[in-house]
């Protein structure tokens, strides 16, 4: 089966809440800073002739089996992908949508994009899940902390998004401020729940 034969839609969907805290790719208004822009990665793969169907052969490859890289320094990623993070049909999607749309000045499908709208819940699984563990999310994430065990206070969860820190990058900017109040008030009172 090839991996070009997902649906895209639903693999925006999925690029959004697994994907895109950590990569850069315009169609899901993604901005992460944690692994590589795949906007730029296949933008220059397109320039040389590869076609969909080869990019997301790569892409489901590169989530079966990440490749794993040094970590933290200047010039490297700030932390690896962890396996699996999709699989069957739905590492069909994201291979299809990513496919599709790394890489091009092409609307998303349905022209929507990611961000997660107004609810908290919704903020958070757009932004955050892929990379933190959260039961009222259904987030297990473990790239940053477990917040059900860290249980943050709405100030000290609004500055975290707001301002970022390690691998987390900053939302300032990226969300505006109803929406880092909305996803920090549900981070703070779900947490540990």
């Amino acid at each position: 089966m090839s991996e070009n034969a997902g649906d895209a839609a639903h693999g925006q969907q999925l690029f959004s809440s697994k994907c895109a805290s950590c990569h850069t790719l315009k169609a899901a208004n993604a901005q992460g800073t944690i692994g590589p822009n795949l906007d730029a990665t296949f933008r220059a793969a397109r320039a040389q002739g590869l076609d969909e169907s080869s990019f997301a052969d790569v892409v489901a490859g590169q989530v079966r089996n990440p490749g794993q890289y040094p970590t933290g320094g200047k010039n490297e990623l700030q932390a690896n992908m962890p396996k699996d993070l999709v699989t069957g049909q739905d590492l069909s999607d994201v291979a299809t949508f990513v496919a599709k749309y790394a890489g091009t000045d092409k609307p998303p499908p349905g022209g929507q994009t990611g961000g997660g709208g107004k609810s908290g819940l919704a903020i958070f699984s757009a932004n955050c899940a892929s990379c933190h563990t959260l039961a009222a999310a259904r987030a297990t994430g473990t790239v940053g902390p477990n917040l059900d065990d860290l249980k943050p206070s709405f100030a000290r969860a609004k500055k975290q998004v707001i301002n970022g820190g390690s691998v987390m990058p900053a939302f300032k900017g990226k969300l505006t401020d109803p929406q880092i109040d909305a996803v920090a008030r549900f981070v703070a009172n779900s947490a540990g729940k």
